[in-house]
């Protein structure tokens, strides 16, 4: 299974890189999308040491661990996410529960690993570019998410870095992660009920920041 995850963070399988675009679906069709059904099967079998299991579980969170690391620590991302998977793969075996708490898992070691490196590297503008769109598909009804689908990929990570981490953090393992407030509340450390406050408030302040058009550019 080491092998799998080294070549995995390598560059074989590895989700490309997207380019600067403004279409909402931008890089969205790499990746096919799979059931939950598909997922817990791959899982399961992930678990026993299937290689393919494995890989269905990379190709399906990978680029929303990248897209997640990237908002904490820009250009370190990769590396990031490439020590999140060797990590899952050598601890994998003794994983229990669904694919959701898979992705839980998993962001929370993503989440540990950036914080690793945020400590011990010196203190630099971080600048986040060339990853996915990062809301590929805000909740019906959410204006600010539907907003930030129409932007660049920079301008995205640049709005919502405005926010406070903890709300920036829970817009993003809500909505691009796709865990439920429980699963979020255990990567922050925090009680559901404070990460649905901390998502809500961070969706209403990007919504005020896009009608005052505040928009970065560059």
């Amino acid at each position: 299974m080491h092998a799998v995850a080294a070549e995995l963070v390598g560059a074989d399988v590895a989700v490309p890189r997207a380019r600067e675009s403004h279409s909402p679906t931008a890089g969205a069709a790499a990746t096919p999308t799979r059931s939950h059904g598909e997922l817990d099967v791959a899982l399961a079998a992930a678990c026993e040491g299937d290689e393919c299991g494995f890989v269905t579980l990379y190709r399906d969170l990978q680029p929303r661990l990248l897209r997640y690391a990237t908002a904490l620590v820009g250009n370190d991302a990769e590396d990031v996410t490439a020590e999140t998977w060797l990590q899952i793969a050598r601890d994998l075996p003794r994983f229990s529960g669904d694919v959701d708490g898979f992705r839980g898992w998993a962001s929370s070691i993503c989440r540990n690993r950036a914080m690793d490196v945020a400590r011990s590297r010196s203190r630099r503008p971080v600048t986040a570019t060339d990853i996915e769109v990062l809301a590929e598909h805000p909740a019906p009804g959410d204006a600010a998410g539907s907003a930030l689908e129409a932007m660049s990929t920079r301008e995205a990570i640049a709005l919502i870095s405005e926010l406070p981490q903890d709300q920036a953090e829970a817009v993003l393992l809500r909505a691009v992660v796709g865990l439920d407030a429980p699963s979020v509340a255990t990567v922050l450390g925090k009680r559901p009920g404070a990460v649905r406050v901390a998502a809500h408030r961070g969706l209403r302040r990007l919504a005020r920041m896009l009608d005052d058009g505040q928009v970065p550019r560059g």
